[in-house]
């Protein structure tokens, strides 16, 4: 141990460029919700999309997103969580390690909440469905392992940004495609989920920073 402070989860350099994409993304949110509040049928953009009414995969595709889907339930997402946890601490990062359990609990937490606000329905009138949990979570892991690596990796800010929303989109297009593809979600619901996470992830990692230096200048005075 040096004595020196520990590297924040949001690097500084993308600050201001990812909280400025998490209002965007914010806004997203509430404008989709806003839109599809109470329905229960695909939308104009979803029909354009594809007809998500019904499993649309066939093998070998299907095992595929099923694979995909399984890693939003809780059996594999507890899975990918204890793993991110145990990596950050191996890598001697407490705080990711933080990041990863505050931004999961506050993604799946903020995709619950908007469910029950928005109220809309697929394949009947309990299954909630905006946005896509499974494609919030996907997107929330990757942008928290994204910003872990450009830490790592030096990033500037250009290269950094673009890692992240890279990460963050191939990840969410991933999940969102299994869901559509399984007739779990419209199209809308993916990008809702996937704007969910880009909302809240930064927000998450911008205020574990505020409360861990908080905690480490109160910890240095008191050894005076």
């Amino acid at each position: 141990m040096t004595g020196g402070p520990a590297p924040s989860v949001l690097p500084p350099s993308l600050r201001p460029w990812l909280g400025l994409i998490a209002v965007l993304a914010a806004l997203v949110v509430g404008a989709l919700g806003v839109l599809y509040s109470g329905h229960s049928e695909p939308g104009t953009v979803d029909r354009w999309i594809i007809q998500p009414t019904a499993d649309t995969l066939g093998p070998p595709w299907q095992r595929v997103a099923l694979a995909l889907d399984f890693l939003g339930e809780p059996v594999g997402s507890a899975v990918l969580i204890v793993a991110g946890v145990v990596g950050c601490l191996l890598l001697r990062r407490p705080r990711a390690a933080v990041l990863v359990v505050a931004g999961v609990g506050t993604t799946v937490g903020a995709t619950t909440l908007i469910k029950h606000l928005v109220g809309r329905t697929i394949h009947g009138p309990g299954n909630l469905s905006y946005p896509s949990g499974h494609t919030a979570f996907a997107t929330a892991l990757a942008l928290m392992a994204a910003l872990l690596a450009t830490r790592r990796l030096g990033l500037g800010r250009t290269a950094g940004t673009s890692f992240v929303l890279g990460s963050a989109l191939v990840a969410g297009a991933a999940m969102g495609w299994a869901q559509v593809g399984l007739g779990a979600h419209y199209p809308t619901d993916v990008l809702g989920g996937w704007c969910t996470a880009l909302a809240v992830i930064p927000a998450t990692a911008w205020l574990v920073d505020r409360i861990a230096d908080r905690m480490t200048d109160s910890g240095r005075r008191e050894h005076r």
